[in-house]
This record gives structure tokens, C-alpha cells and sequence, in this order.
């Protein structure tokens, strides 16, 4: 079985990423695992107005860094968070390499045909470079639901 010592979770906070993070949590704690939390900001954009360059402002990504400490991570889960700037899909990969990675778990958007050609996909380009195992959720798990004819705990002793 494949050891999984560090599992990387890149989020855009998205509704799929909340579901990956969920299994994300799962697996470290199944594994006993640590979990890196990472989020990709995009550069600010320098503005040009005339012959004058507009400055960047330092605290950009204020509100990414909090939401980022807001993720919800069980206590039993080491966990590491991290925000960097720059191309998602790069600094993904940087990072799977720069921690030694075991699993990437990631959301992705399931976008296809022309909005999948015009935007790309951050997650395929992962699944296709990474070097290690990239697990992908588009959507919740389904609900369970009892097994017919299964005996349930109470009714087991009778």
C-alpha cells in the first residue's frame, strides 16, 4: 500500500474544494498523515493611468489569508497552511515537490468542451505532471443509505 505521510490540498475555496478538503481531512487522519493547505493567489494587476504607474498595494491578499485560517481542520490533523502568489498550476506543483507530497487532493470544476478549452484546468494539468498520486472531487459523495436486509447494531444482540 502506498505510504501517505504528506497530503496536499490546494483550495480556491470553491464548493468542490470544500468537499476535497473534507476527504483531504479524512485521509491525513486515516493515515495519520500531515495536511497542507494551500491557496494560489493571482498576482495584483499593476495599473497603468497615463504616464503614471499605480502602486500595489501590500495587503492584497488580506482576505485570501483569512479565509485560508477559517478552513475548518479537525484537531487530530497536523496541519500546515500556505498562501503564495502566482500561476496555480505552477506553484502546485512547486509545492507537491518542495514537501515531498504522497497524495494531492483537489476539487475540480468538471468544466468541459469550449469553457475547458478557453479556461484550461488547473486540476488536469496537475493529474498530468504531478509525480505523485492526484485524487480529484467534482462533486459530494452521495448520501448513504442502509443496506437491505442489513442487521442494525440494536437488533444484532436480540
Amino acid at each position: 500500500m502506498l505510504p501517505i505521510r504528506i497530503i496536499l490540498h490546494p483550495t480556491d475555496f470553491s464548493e468542490q474544494s470544500d468537499y476535497a478538503l473534507r476527504l483531504a481531512c479524512a485521509l491525513a487522519r486515516d493515515h495519520d498523515a500531515r495536511l497542507v493547505l494551500l491557496h494560489v493567489a493571482a498576482p495584483p494587476v499593476a495599473v497603468y493611468g497615463g504616464d503614471m504607474l499605480v502602486p500595489i498595494p501590500t495587503d492584497s491578499h488580506v482576505e485570501d489569508r483569512e479565509r485560508l485560517d477559517r478552513l475548518e481542520v479537525p484537531d487530530a490533523v497536523s496541519t500546515e497552511r500556505r498562501l503564495v502568489e502566482g500561476d496555480a498550476a505552477t506553484e502546485i506543483l512547486r509545492l507537491v515537490q518542495e514537501t515531498g507530497s504522497d497524495l494531492v487532493v483537489m476539487g475540480t470544476h468538471g468544466r468541459t468542451g469550449l469553457a475547458r478549452l478557453l479556461m484550461g484546468s488547473v486540476a488536469e494539468q496537475i493529474v498530468r505532471k504531478a509525480p505523485c498520486p492526484v485524487l480529484t472531487v467534482k462533486t459530494p459523495f452521495p448520501a448513504t443509505s442502509p443496506v437491505p436486509g442489513a442487521l442494525l447494531p440494536e437488533t444484532a444482540n436480540a
